[in-house]
């Protein structure tokens, strides 16, 4: 097993004998003449004049390697109870017969296609079709609303678009031909047509001469062979939020994106050809593209597709009971899902009803994994867990216990240390270094490695407005934290999640972090409140564990005096409040910009990410008395 230290060094100080040697893993179809070029960009373009192709590095290499009968994909629904078991030689089958189809409509390498679908098997052939043939595909979380949907039409002009009729909720159809028909209806550009997979749970009205049936005009298409693209054409556009309010189009390109992932999946998780992988998430996250498709599947593993929830679908046992059913080697999941999961099962009783035999090592990512998280986790599965961190822009970890190298000592709270190919720096307000310990924000030196964006969709000024004019020669990740005495990243959380009290600058994540190694606190939220005095105070919004029933006033008093014991005095910590639920997206990521606007006295929308608006109408009343009251 290699060493840490060693590896990562070399990664940066070669970087260009590092990722050639792992480029060597691919199929070029032609090789590439250059490693790294910084000509036209300061963030790098990698194996430029190489040619390759997304879908034979995940699918066709294996079948024409003998691995063919090996299960590619696990279906698991917990919405219908299907559970469905695709070869990479079937899946294969599946995503040439689509994209046969495809090519035979008119769709080439550089047509983008839309894709609006839930957890299903064909959301992934429909990915894979498209990288068969070079197309671009914007993938659309399944049930966002029609606006959203209308401004991903519009950004990126989709020549066809692919959907589902319907996605499956705890207790409810999301019908999702009527949010497209909305959509379609603001949107100034058209498709040529949109191909719908009628599902029986929700069968949906084809609009005449636009809509067709997936199941009627697919089967049969004759099979698509893959297209090589160049190492830089872009494999997919995924949105994420923006602070305009118009969602950024990440562009990931081909070869560097897969070189990357292949690396990760061995490197950072420790996985092997073969073994079973699960990313509890969904195909419209970045996660999703890279940890449930093309990583697992271009690495030789089997992918795990969950259509549920972690609790409730039917109770707080389901991540262990899939995680048993199918024999999971290494599951990636949200600390929120864990956090569900604890609130339920406080003690940690359910995982030992079920055989994790196989279970190496549990990955949180995506939010804040509190200390008290973590250590609920290990105690309850006593198996390796790993806090990691990275973006949506970076495509893979930044940082990590890397399992695949040398594993190291755990430090909760913290996310490890940088992964190869990442060099980490904490820099302050001018741009300087901050010491080991101290607090600035987190920035990669240029040029990125070989995975990460390469702009933005149709807007490279905004690219390098947004992430390279922060400070020179950096990409400027907009989160703030530290890197202690042994060289381990503390993220903290998004560079505005900081308040000022009173001139100190202290960050929402120490104090939640406070908040949520009381014995009694499931999750917790911090965000900040106008104050006449100080500027501004932290408002602490706090979840119990099931079964916790003692009185508010005394647990509320306890809570204010961690903090006042941890953080500090100065964070001046007096607004606490016990609530039943916290306002996430459907990805699990705390709402805390939204409900920090509603306590400055603005009146927000609410977001199309929110999974139940609900949560955030009952919390609207607490946030806007602080908004009345400044703070105090």
């Amino acid at each position: 097993m290699p060493d840490y230290a060693s590896e990562h060094r070399r990664s940066i100080d070669d970087p260009v004998g590092f990722w050639s040697e792992h480029a060597r893993a691919l199929h070029w179809y032609r090789p590439f003449e250059q490693v790294l070029d910084t000509s036209r960009s300061p963030t790098g373009r990698w194996f430029t004049g190489g040619q390759v192709n997304a879908c034979h590095e995940a699918l066709d290499r294996h079948v024409e390697s003998g691995a063919g009968e090996r299960v590619a994909l696990v279906y698991d629904s917990a919405m219908t109870g299907a559970i469905e078991s695709i070869t990479y030689a079937q899946l294969r089958a599946q995503v040439a017969e689509l994209a046969g189809w495809m090519q035979a409509r008119g769709i080439v390498a550089g047509d983008r296609v839309l894709i609006y679908m839930p957890v299903i098997p064909e959301a992934v052939v429909a990915m894979l079709a498209c990288a068969r043939l070079g197309a671009i595909h914007a993938v659309v979380f399944g049930g966002f609303g029609a606006r959203e949907v209308a401004t991903r039409i519009d950004d990126t002009e989709p020549r066809l678009i692919l959907a589902a009729s319907c996605g499956l909720e705890p207790g409810r159809v999301v019908e999702y031909l009527p949010l497209l028909n909305q959509a379609l209806a603001q949107c100034r550009h058209q498709p040529q047509a949109c191909l719908i997979l009628q599902r029986p749970q929700g069968p949906a009205a084809l609009t005449p001469g636009r809509d067709l049936d997936w199941r009627r005009e697919v089967p049969g298409s004759p099979p698509a062979a893959c297209v090589p693209v160049d190492a830089n054409h872009p494999l997919y556009v995924l949105h994420t939020s923006g602070t305009t309010g118009r969602p950024k189009g990440i562009v990931r390109d081909t070869a560097g994106y897969l070189v990357a992932l292949r690396y990760s999946m061995h490197a950072v998780y420790g996985v092997a050809p073969g073994d079973v992988f699960w990313a509890a998430s969904d195909i419209g996250w970045v996660v999703g593209h890279s940890y449930m498709v093309y990583g697992p599947l271009a690495h030789g593993c089997t992918t795990v597709l969950y259509e549920g929830k972690p609790v409730g679908t039917p109770d707080a046992a389901q991540l262990w009971r899939v995680a048993a059913r199918h024999g999971v080697n290494v599951l990636f999941t949200a600390p929120t899902a864990i956090r569900a999961v604890k609130r339920e099962d406080p003690r940690g009783e359910l995982p030992a009803a079920h055989d994790l035999g196989a279970l190496r090592a549990l990955f949180l990512a995506g939010e804040r994994a509190d200390p008290d998280t973590i250590a609920w986790a290990q105690r309850s599965l006593a198996r390796p867990v790993v806090d990691h961190w990275w973006q949506t822009e970076t495509g893979w970890p930044v940082a990590a216990n890397c399992l695949g190298l040398e594993p190291l000592p755990v430090k909760p709270g913290s996310v490890s240390v940088p992964v190869p190919g990442f060099d980490v720096r904490v820099l302050d307000e001018q741009g300087l270094p901050v010491a080991a310990g101290g607090t600035g924000s987190i920035v990669l030196k240029l040029p990125l490695p070989p995975g990460c964006l390469a702009t933005l969709w149709r807007d490279h000024e905004g690219f390098v407005a947004a992430y390279l004019t922060g400070f020179t020669g950096y990409y400027l990740t907009g989160d703030g934290g530290l890197l202690d005495t042994d060289g381990y990243l503390h993220v903290m959380g998004r560079i505005d999640d900081v308040i000022n009290v009173a001139g100190h600058r202290l960050s929402t994540g120490e104090i939640e972090q406070a908040l949520a190694s009381h014995p009694d606190v499931a999750e917790c939220a911090v965000i900040p409140v106008a104050d006449a005095i100080k500027g501004q105070v932290p408002m602490g919004l706090v979840v119990l564990k099931v079964g916790v029933t003692r009185p508010q006033d005394g647990l509320r008093a306890e809570l204010i005096a961690r903090v006042r014991d941890d953080v500090g005095p100065v964070a001046a910590f007096r607004d606490c409040h016990i609530v039943a639920r916290l306002p996430k997206t459907r990805s699990g990521k705390v709402l805390r910009g939204t409900m920090r606007r509603i306590a400055a006295g603005e009146n927000p929308a609410t977001p199309a990410t929110i999974d139940d608006p609900l949560v955030l109408d009952e919390l609207r009343p607490t946030l806007r008395r602080a908004a009345d009251s400044g703070g105090g």
